[in-house]
């Protein structure tokens, strides 16, 4: 069973990201304050369940939980300012977006920049370990793979309605078959040393 709270505080939100490695699309957070109804035991770090307990979990989340919000930053901003800061950045917009002042802030992984004088920690694997992480990290899969699953009907050479955009050999493939789109991270290594791209 996962941790219910850090800090003991009545207000404690937890936050994550998905899609920073990724060659194409989004990267997307999502941040969310843990309720006693969502107290479920299946709800777990998002990569270590399937599509499919990931999709029902979100459902749960969403009907049982109102205090969350989604951020997406895109990949004309991620080449502006680096996938580091931009992560960083979705999780301050989606916690900017709930619809109260958090009292303290759980980041899953080890790199985060103060929200205003919020307090915060920073939890490697938080998302196995703390609820509120865990469920963002759901939420934060589940609406970016939504996403690239609508990009995907506009690029269906890329496969991201399997691979989400990330570097798969089939991804990579069509980028050197096809070339980048606009939705490509140009600031990425989108091939590897073995392959030439004229750009």
């Amino acid at each position: 069973m996962l941790l219910k709270s850090f800090s003991n505080l009545k207000l404690e939100v937890g936050t994550d990201e998905a899609g920073r490695g990724c060659l194409a699309g989004p990267v997307t957070a999502a941040a969310i304050l843990i309720n006693k109804e969502l107290e479920n035991e299946l709800i777990n770090d998002s990569k270590k369940l399937s599509i499919n307990s990931r999709k029902k979990l979100r459902e749960f989340i969403e009907k049982h939980n109102h205090f969350f919000s989604i951020a997406h930053i895109y990949e004309d901003t991620i080449d502006e300012i680096n996938i580091l800061n931009a992560s960083i950045k979705a999780m301050h917009t989606a916690i900017s977006q709930l619809s109260f002042k958090p009292e303290f802030i759980i980041v899953d992984g080890n790199r985060f920049k103060p929200y205003y004088q919020i307090p915060h920690e920073t939890i490697i694997k938080g998302d196995s370990k703390y609820l509120s992480i865990a469920a963002a990290s759901i939420l934060a899969k589940t609406y970016r793979d939504e996403y690239m699953l609508r990009l995907h009907e506009e690029f269906p050479m890329y496969g991201w309605d399997t691979n989400m955009g990330y570097p798969t050999k089939q991804h990579r493939k069509a980028i050197l078959e096809y070339g980048p789109c606009k939705y490509h991270r140009m600031s990425f290594k989108l091939l590897p040393k073995q392959y030439t791209l004229d750009l």
